[in-house]
């Protein structure tokens, strides 16, 4: 319970970059909502950071999944990250091109 207050007690909503893609051309890049999705993860709110950053969940299972490829020895480690990498990009671009609609 400590660890899902944690955001609020650090502060860390103050100290998010801005998206300077917004900034200068006044457009959302592929990855806004990035960090706010990883704020809603840490205090627990897994269906807002869906909401959020729908590749936040195929981006972890990928990140989860290299972690674990340098500790131990995985059998196919480079197919199964090609599909991972591949379904992480396909959602972040499914996403950016359905804010436009």
């Amino acid at each position: 319970m400590h660890i899902l207050n944690s955001s609020y007690f650090l502060g860390i909503e103050n100290y998010m970059l801005p998206c300077f893609t917004k900034q200068l051309w006044g457009f959302d890049c592929p990855g806004c909502g990035l960090q706010r999705a990883i704020i809603f993860l840490i205090q627990g709110q897994f269906g807002a950071a869906f909401k959020m950053y729908p590749a936040i969940y195929p981006m972890f299972l990928l990140f989860g999944f290299l972690i674990m490829d340098k500790l131990f020895s995985i059998k196919y480690a480079n197919k199964i990250t090609n599909v991972l990498i591949i379904g992480t990009v396909g959602c972040i671009l499914t996403n950016y091109i359905l804010k436009f609609i």
